[in-house]
């Protein structure tokens, strides 16, 4: 005869192990889209939001619709005394490349989509910046933990980086950091800024 405190154990590390599954699998459509029809608690679903992508903070929270929307908007590179203004249209007249990069959040969803816009590195190369410097990147918002990143080199000068214009073959959406964005590979999505104001060289 089993005794009852074991049979307590058992039943409540059986409990503990059900519920858990439970939520694993509750969760996996905002992963997952296949499992998408399942996503109960998953804070997002991964084909919802603007041009089939998730959105964890939108223009509107972010502060910013007014100055991403201006016609007067200019990208900023800047390196030491020296610094480039280019206009969105002067962006897409640059060399184009495209790259296949998921944007994995720490909510816990991930889901790749297709971007195209320059690289990074070629922006930092016309400034003459060294292929170890890190990089500063800031924001249209006007407040925010993620407003201002740092990017080392690793990331800054890997040619699959991007000031990122385009995602599945439409101009960014303003949720998804119309007019430019940064999109890196292994990086999470709150250090893929959006809404790009200044990208500036750390030597």
């Amino acid at each position: 005869m089993k005794k009852s405190g074991t049979t307590t154990r058992r039943g409540f590390l059986i409990g503990i192990g059900t519920a858990a599954a439970a939520l694993v699998a509750l969760t996996a459509g905002q992963s997952f889209g296949v499992l998408s029809a399942l996503n109960v608690f998953g804070p997002r679903r991964q084909d919802a939001g603007p041009q089939s992508l998730p959105v964890n903070r939108t223009a509107d929270q972010a502060k910013v619709a007014a100055r991403a929307l201006d016609p007067s908007w200019r990208l900023a590179v800047i390196d030491g005394a020296a610094s480039r203004e280019y206009t969105r249209e002067q962006l897409l007249g640059l060399a184009q490349t495209d790259a296949e990069l998921p944007i994995a959040c720490i909510e816990g969803w991930s889901t790749d989509a297709s971007w195209r816009g320059v690289r990074l590195r070629d922006l930092l190369a016309s400034m003459g910046a060294p292929p170890d410097a890190a990089v500063r990147i800031m924001s249209l918002e006007p407040e925010g933990h993620y407003r201002v990143t740092t990017m080392g080199p690793e990331f800054a000068h890997d040619p699959r980086t991007l000031v990122a214009l385009e995602v599945n073959g439409e101009p960014l959406d303003l949720d998804h950091g119309y007019p430019a964005r940064i999109i890196a590979p292994g990086r999470p999505g709150v250090l893929q800024t959006k809404w790009l104001s200044t990208i500036e060289v750390l030597r």
